[in-house]
C-alpha cells in the first residue's frame, strides 16, 4: 500500500558486534568489542557494550545500540527498586525474568540481544536473552555477528574450573577472533570480571586493532599554492 503511494520501505541494515561470557572457577567473565556501526559506517570506535545492571550483575548488548542502552538502564532501575523493597541483594534470575518479559512484549521490535552474567547468593549465573524473549543458560555463550568466530575459540579451549588469568585470556581471544573475522566488530576488547568479592570492569583490557602511524606528510608549506582574491 505504501509503495503505491510513493513511500519507500525502510531498508534493513546489518549490525555488527561480538559479545561473550564464560563461567570460571570463581565467577563470571563478560567480554565485548567496542565498534558501533551505522550501516556501512563506523559510528563509534570506543562504544561501551557491557552495561551496568547492579553491583553483582552486568549485561552485554548486541543489536541496536539505543535499544540495548535503554533496556539495560530500565531493568537496572527496576532491579534497584526490587532490591530496596526486599532489602536483599538482587538475584540474577530476577533480572533475567524482567528482561524476558519486556522483550517478549515487543516481539523483536526492540532489537536487544543480551548476555547477562552475575554472581548472587546461589552462585554464578550466565544467560543469553534474545530480542523475542527466549533465553538460555550455559557455561559459555556468544552473541552478535562475530559470535561464530568467538564460539570456535570457546569450543576449542574452554574447560570447567578455569583459573582467573586463563579465563580472562580465553575471553579476550574469543572477542579478538570476532574482531578479526567480522567486519561489524572491531577496535578494543573490554572485560568485566564478576565474583562474590566484587566486580572489576576493565576497559580496555586489550587494544586488538592498534592504529598505525602515518608515513607521509599531508601539510604543504605556505606559498605552495597561490591565493586569488
Amino acid at each position: 500500500m505504501f509503495a503505491k503511494k510513493g513511500i519507500q520501505a525502510a531498508k534493513a541494515r546489518k549490525t555488527g558486534t561480538t559479545i561473550a561470557g564464560i563461567v570460571f572457577k570463581d565467577g563470571i567473565i563478560l567480554g565485548a568489542d567496542t565498534r558501533a556501526s551505522e550501516g556501512t559506517f563506523i559510528a563509534d570506535k570506543n562504544c561501551s557494550k557491557i552495561h551496568y545492571i547492579s553491583p553483582n550483575m552486568y549485561c552485554c548488548g548486541a543489536g541496536t545500540a539505543a535499544d540495548t542502552e535503554y533496556v539495560t538502564r530500565l531493568i537496572s532501575s527496576k532491579i534497584e527498586l526490587h532490591s530496596l523493597t526486599t532489602e536483599r541483594k538482587p538475584r540474577v534470575v530476577a533480572a533475567l525474568t524482567m528482561l524476558k518479559q519486556m522483550l517478549f512484549r515487543y516481539q523483536g521490535y526492540v532489537g536487544a540481544y543480551l548476555v547477562l552474567g552475575g554472581v548472587d547468593s546461589t552462585g554464578p549465573h550466565l544467560y543469553t536473552v534474545h530480542a523475542r524473549g527466549s533465553s538460555d543458560k550455559l557455561p559459555y555463550v556468544t552473541m552478535g555477528s562475530g559470535s561464530l568466530a568467538a564460539m570456535a575459540v570457546f569450543e576449542d579451549r574452554y574447560h570447567v574450573n578455569m583459573e582467573l588469568d586463563e579465563a580472562k585470556q580465553l575471553v579476550r581471544d574469543a572477542i579478538a577472533a570476532g574482531i578479526f573475522n567480522d567486519l561489524g566488530s572491531g577496535s578494543n576488547v573490554d572485560l568485566c570480571v564478576i565474583t562474590k568479592d566484587g566486580t572489576d570492569y576493565i576497559r580496555p583490557f586489550d587494544e586488538a586493532n592498534i592504529k598505525g602511524v602515518r608515513q607521509g606528510k599531508y601539510r604543504y608549506k605556505r606559498g605552495t599554492t597561490g591565493l586569488y582574491t
